[in-house]
């Protein structure tokens, strides 16, 4: 697998890290999902040598700058939408994960010439009633993740045998550890930090992250590809999926693909799966 460049772009006065792999066009977006960074797409992007390729690190995450919370999920967005501008992106495959498949459709809408076509995978777009609801589930735990380790090492041996970890391809494993910490100090510690993580789910379901009134709006063929471990508002399952399940049918062009058997780590678990959806995608 050839080794990207990392370079930076400016949004709304921050430093946000881009991850490049060189080739031919139409160009592939992938964008990671809440508390990931760009390289935990290696595994499917190693299966096109000779695509161009773009991988940000959103704010917060990975090599781009942290403004303290709280976060609000149109940022992440405008992320996406500034890195396809200053790239010069056009007709580019637009790939997301969770909150990232959310941020792939704003930025859809915001610059639709950037995009031939969406592949969201499981995206975080619930059902339209939740947006605005008291949220029934606790997710403060998310500010007591360990932060710092003494290597990514640790951490992979730490995380190999734990739940949802343990069912992840090793080597996804191994790219989340590598590029998901930081130095500081003689020590490391977490590329998006705790409490950075725990503002983006505290905003997941605020007024301004509802997208239904955006979605009629992108006219290019959007796949949502998603778990059928349901997202139930009674308890905080980051397995399940959040993706509301008529979703395809809100967009104009929009195709439904339930995986079965499968939950929310669908690209951690089954590279393979999202690459050959991409593969079938490309023209």
């Amino acid at each position: 697998m050839q080794t990207p460049s990392l370079e930076f772009v400016t949004v709304d006065g921050l430093r946000i890290a881009v991850w490049q792999w060189p080739g031919e066009d139409p160009p592939l977006l992938f964008v990671h999902a809440t508390g990931f960074h760009a390289r935990c797409w290696d595994q499917v992007i190693r299966t096109f040598p000779g695509r161009r390729v773009v991988a940000p690190d959103l704010r917060g995450h990975g090599r781009s700058d942290k403004p303290e919370p709280p976060y609000h999920w149109r940022w992440f967005s405008r992320d996406v939408a500034g890195v396809a501008e200053q790239l010069n992106l056009r007709d580019a495959i637009g790939i997301g994960h969770s909150m990232g498949g959310h941020s792939v459709v704003e930025a859809a809408a915001m610059l639709p010439a950037a995009f031939s076509r969406l592949l969201l995978v499981d995206p975080t777009i619930f059902e339209a009633a939740y947006y605005a609801m008291p949220a029934r589930h606790d997710a403060s735990f998310i500010q007591r993740r360990r932060n710092q380790w003494k290597s990514w090492e640790e951490m992979f041996e730490r995380f190999r045998n734990r739940p949802p970890f343990a069912q992840w391809r090793p080597e996804v494993l191994r790219d989340y550890c590598e590029f998901g910490l930081l130095p500081q100090g003689e020590e490391f510690i977490l590329a998006c930090p705790p409490t950075v993580e725990a503002s983006i789910y505290a905003a997941s379901n605020a007024p301004e992250a509802n997208l239904y009134s955006l979605i009629p709006q992108i006219q290019q063929p959007v796949t949502v590809m998603r778990a059928d471990r349901l997202w139930s508002l009674e308890s905080f399952d980051l397995m399940a999926s959040p993706t509301a399940p008529g979703l395809a049918a809100h967009f104009p062009r929009g195709r439904d693909l339930l995986l079965e058997g499968r939950n929310h780590y669908i690209p951690m678990e089954t590279p393979e799966v999202v690459a050959q959806e991409i593969a079938s995608q490309i023209r």
